[in-house]
């Protein structure tokens, strides 16, 4: 019997049971094999129990009656099948549920290494030692945990592969191949040429993962040889779909599996530009899931593997399908239970020294501090719920790597896979709370949901008394975090006695965001008295830039009209103080006229210029398309198929239909709606500069539009008056109110 130490980095069933593949301390891939019966269980009225053991009993499996835990019912009589081989379970499931629909199932669909990970302490990523006899596993044991903060790097060998250019925009000449410090360019013409070289390439590097652009939707599918590391394998594919997320259709692409070794697209990857390759690790070691799955899947579906794990680990049933509906309320019960998180408008206006406080993973500590789960709601001096469990050891690792992030430098070259390890746990924190409201969530019920909105409104008024009856002004509050002043203030420990008491006060950690030289909130462009709670931007006192809600933020803004007005804000950013924001102003607004020249004189590159939208639903069902639909309409003409949620790129263009599509023919420049672009660039300008222009009459030209024939703005007078109010550090007014911050019955379960 052989012994190694090494990496699990991928298991998949076959016609023996599973296949683990080990990335080992010598340097060797290894594949080895492992028996490992699986169990669903189905629950019911006996009589139907009888009849499917009947049919069961020609099947090879193992028949056993049970009792099990249900999370909302307690002790289960259930009828447990059990299959010898992983890969016949899907078959299985389906026979029995299409012949007994009315059966309640169990444990039916749970991913293969997350029964994996339950059952052996072993999940995806660890480092484990497996005693084998040739390629046969005895026994396998976890030498790490996934909560660990500093786990052992994996040795992973990584190849870059990309096209010269977007294969949706034109045809690709060229493949770059990245391994470490090799980079070069392959010819794709001869195509046959390019593959017998691509293949040479994955045989002399064997890497471990395949990092792409493009690879899902345009470069494997058109491989002719396999890229598998496991070569009995074919490649696995999965179509394109649209679903309903979030308020809004989402499209997925289709997407390209490999076995023995992992390919992500990082142009089809969920969320990897925020946190990268080191995030998508993080993230796949902590729920279970494998790293190709964790890559495109929302943080939603991690969370719910981790709850699945925490189930079957304690013993919990898994339900095929959700099974606990919304208790019934009166109207007025209703009305008082679901108010969603509270907002405190902002002052609208440029703000001095203002600090932002926010309370460290609210939502998640309170589940985790007052124990709220679906099964422990309205229950006093419940045990730890299955939520509060999934959560604990997810949020105090979240909150140790901020704590090591605060202490270094940031410079220090590991604050970067700091950086993105916390913020890949982050967005995993962040779906938590809204699985428990979210429809169709496995260990979700509304009042949960209910439960936790209803605290941290609470937790955020005493937030507030406490720094008002320490001489603080509060100029806005959102959810979980409060921005607030005082004279005096103006370094991070000058805030530092605040904090303390919000922590002793509340029970919850909170730290200081930063604090801001100045901050400016914005109001609402259809009416300059209403703020807009999350639409801000402001520079900290280290020359740090934030934003939330202006045009920089928004996916459908053109990238030349985002730059330059970022590049707006970096020029305001360079003023030490508010005053001096105003000598800055002439130069910010030469930005903007030296954008539009470039743009007149076409030296703005198409690609810049697209404009990226979501189709809602079906092309045909547009009444009066959209510019995103026309665009759409014109790659049906095409014959290129278009779903809801996909996105769509192109460019605005004078006369019919106005728009070219990302994918037609190449760009006519003469054709650019120059003018349209125009304007997008002077709204986004107007954002950054109208709150410092206290008298547009004598404002530089860039901003001399206001108050002309179309446009929303108060006129000029008015205008000008507002400004003014605005560059007062005390103007606006403010009121309490309590604002549902998600729709009902989607990820976050709230009502509009």
């Amino acid at each position: 019997m052989a012994q190694t130490i090494g990496w699990l980095i991928d298991l998949y069933p076959d016609e023996t049971g599973l296949v683990l593949w080990l990335l080992a301390d010598s340097g060797e891939r290894l594949p080895l094999r492992m028996d490992f019966p699986v169990t669903l269980y189905a629950a019911g009225d006996f009589s139907v129990l009888r009849q499917a053991w009947r049919l069961l009993q020609d099947k090879n499996v193992s028949l056993a009656r049970e009792t099990r835990r249900d999370l909302f019912t307690g002790k289960r009589e259930v009828l447990a099948v059990t299959v010898s081989r992983p890969a016949d379970l899907p078959g299985l499931f389906a026979e029995l549920s299409a012949a007994f629909p009315a059966l309640d199932y169990y444990d039916a669909d749970i991913p293969l290494p997350l029964r994996f990970s339950a059952r052996t302490g072993v999940g995806l990523l660890s480092r484990c030692q497996i005693d084998h006899t040739g390629n046969r596993v005895s026994t396998i044991e976890a030498l790490d945990s996934p909560w660990e903060l500093d786990p052992e790097p994996l040795p992973l060998r990584i190849l870059e592969l990309s096209p010269d250019v977007d294969p949706a925009l034109r045809t690709p000449g060229k493949v770059r191949v990245r391994y470490g410090k090799v980079d070069y360019f392959l010819n794709l013409a001869p195509f046959r040429a390019f593959e017998i070289a691509l293949q040479a390439v994955l045989q002399q590097y064997n890497p471990d993962l395949l990092l792409t652009d493009y690879g899902d939707t345009w470069l494997l599918p058109k491989l002719t040889f396999n890229p598998n590391r496991d070569s009995a394998r074919e490649v696995l594919t999965r179509k394109a779909d649209s679903y309903f997320a979030y308020g809004q259709v989402v499209y997925r692409g289709a997407q390209v599996h490999l076995f023995g070794r992992w390919h992500i697209d990082q142009k089809n990857a969920m969320l990897f530009n925020e946190y990268g390759l080191e995030g998508v690790l993080e993230q796949a070691r902590v729920t279970g899931l494998g790293v190709q799955e964790m890559a495109r899947k929302s943080p939603g579906a991690g969370i719910t593997a981790m709850q699945i794990l925490t189930a079957l680990k304690t013993g919990v049933l898994v339900p095929v399908v959700k099974q606990q509906a919304e208790s019934a309320k009166t109207l007025d019960e209703l009305i008082r239970a679901d108010k969603g998180g509270m907002i405190y408008q902002p002052l609208i206006g440029v703000h001095e020294h203002v600090a932002q406080i926010d309370f460290a993973s609210m939502y998640p500590s309170i589940m985790v501090n007052s124990n709220i789960s679906p099964e422990t709601t309205r229950k006093k001096n419940a045990p730890d719920g299955l939520v509060p469990q999934t959560l604990r050891p997810l949020l105090e690792k979240r909150l140790a790597l901020k704590r090591r992030l605060s202490e270094l430098n940031p410079r220090d070259c590991r604050a970067k896979a700091l950086k993105a390890r916390a913020a890949a746990l982050k967005w995993l924190l962040v779906v938590c709370f809204g699985y428990l409201g979210y429809k169709n969530a496995r260990f979700g019920k509304i009042e949960s949901h209910e439960a936790v909105t209803s605290i941290s409104r609470e937790l955020l008024l005493q937030a507030k008394e406490v720094a008002e009856a320490s001489g603080f002004e509060v100029i806005h509050m959102y959810i979980d975090c409060l921005f607030v002043q005082k004279p005096g203030c103006q370094a991070a420990a000058d805030f530092a006695p605040l904090l303390a008491a919000i922590e002793s006060q509340t029970g919850i950690p909170i730290a200081l965001e930063g604090v801001y030289r100045w901050v400016a909130f914005l109001p609402s462009k259809r009416d300059v008295r209403i703020p807009v709670p999350n639409r801000y931007f402001g520079v900290f006192t280290d020359g740090e830039i934030k934003y939330r809600g202006i045009e920089l933020r928004r996916h459908d803004t053109p990238p030349w009209v985002a730059k330059t007005q970022l590049t707006i804000l970096q020029c305001l950013a360079q003023a030490k103080t508010l005053a001096q924001v105003q000598a800055y102003i002439s130069q910010a607004c030469e930005i903007v006229a030296q954008a539009k020249r470039d743009l007149r004189a076409g030296r703005v590159p198409v690609e810049d210029l697209l404009v990226t939208q979501r189709l809602s639903r079906e092309v045909e069902a547009y009444k009066s398309p959209s510019p995103a639909a026309r665009a759409a309409l014109q790659l049906v003409e095409m014959g290129i198929k278009v779903a809801p949620g996909q996105a769509i790129q192109f460019v605005y263009t004078l006369g019919k239909p106005g728009v070219w599509v990302q994918g037609a023919n190449s760009f006519n420049e003469k054709t650019l709606a120059a003018e349209a672009y125009s304007k997008l660039l002077q709204r986004a300008a107007l954002t950054i500069l109208e709150p410092f222009v206290q008298d547009l009459t004598s404002s530089p030209p860039i901003l001399s539009t206001f108050g002309q024939p179309g446009s929303n703005q108060p006129p000029l007078q008015k205008q000008a008056e507002y400004n003014s109010a605005c560059f007062s550090t005390n103007a606006g007014s403010q009121r309490v109110i309590e604002f549902p911050v998600e729709p009902r019955n989607m990820a976050h379960g709230s009502r509009e």
